[in-house]
């Protein structure tokens, strides 16, 4: 299943895809695609014959494709290619850190840059949504807790997140810094999360053209792990890193500017598009 939300920004409905490419409403069936649908209602969801369901007729904005997300994880420095280009090792566990959730945006909203910013920086990522509450979870028995995956842009401000003391939080989490979606795909789709095709523009200029082949710890391992220091929720949500191509690994760097546009996808789970604008 491919779900998804809808409409105004703070008033998104719950959606799902046909097979014809049509968004369905799924408002009476649900109240939202939150961390509730996911640990409770996916199976109703899967019952439905969607055309009984509304067509949403109109060119409709798409929200986040997670609703009221818990926790917004990110793991750095999980391509092995991505480490090489910006000249660091091989880390030996997961680098986490967080986005803040009011970074959470819809896949195709505008992404600013903040003020006093001169390095905004993109990075197309694999997302990976939480189905059912858990901690201390075993490799063995982490796919069981992923209820799908997603396409996100982990926009970094570097000289915020690198330049100044303190963690990397503060160059993650800024504002619009996390589009999130279109869909949310039902892992049932994608046969094998570890190797689809991922890849990031910037004004119809490829700069990453990947796979997540390339990933150091795979989704069981991050799962797993997170799981060890941290309960883990419905609805939350993980980025599961980059791979090479991203404005400060450039010769020289390069950073976004205001008008530009990014394009992104990944294989099995759509694209992404986003206009830079400055803050105001």
């Amino acid at each position: 299943m491919k779900l998804l939300r809808f409409g105004q920004k703070g008033q998104e409905k719950p959606g799902i895809l046909d097979q014809d490419g049509k968004i369905r409403d799924l408002s009476s069936i649900v109240s939202d695609i939150n961390g509730e649908t996911l640990a409770h209602h996916l199976e109703k969801i899967r019952q439905i014959d969607l055309q009984q369901l509304p067509i949403v007729f109109d060119q409709v904005r798409l929200g986040a494709c997670v609703g009221n997300i818990g926790k917004f994880i990110c793991i750095g420095l999980n391509y092995s290619d991505h480490a090489a280009e910006t000249g660091v090792e091989v880390p030996a566990e997961p680098v986490v850190f967080n986005k803040w959730t009011s970074a959470v945006v819809g896949p195709n909203d505008d992404v600013e840059i903040p003020k006093n910013s001169q390095k905004t920086d993109w990075e197309v990522e694999l997302g990976v949504v939480i189905g059912k509450d858990g901690r201390y979870i075993s490799k063995d028995d982490a796919m069981d807790y992923v209820a799908g995956y997603c396409v996100i842009n982990d926009i970094s401000e570097r000289a915020f997140q690198l330049e100044g003391t303190g963690t990397w939080d503060k160059g993650k989490g800024c504002d619009t810094f996390g589009p999130i979606g279109p869909w949310l795909v039902t892992k049932d789709e994608i046969e094998n999360p570890h190797q689809l095709h991922i890849w990031l523009e910037v004004d119809g200029h490829r700069y990453q053209d990947g796979n997540t082949n390339t990933m150091i710890f795979d989704i069981p391992t991050i799962v797993s792990y997170l799981s060890q220091h941290m309960s883990l929720q419905a609805g939350d949500v993980i980025s599961t890193g980059t791979p090479p191509g991203v404005g400060l690994g450039q010769k020289p760097p390069v950073y976004l500017k205001a008008g530009q546009t990014m394009r992104l996808g990944i294989e099995g789970l759509s694209e992404q598009q986003q206009k830079v604008i400055n803050a105001q």
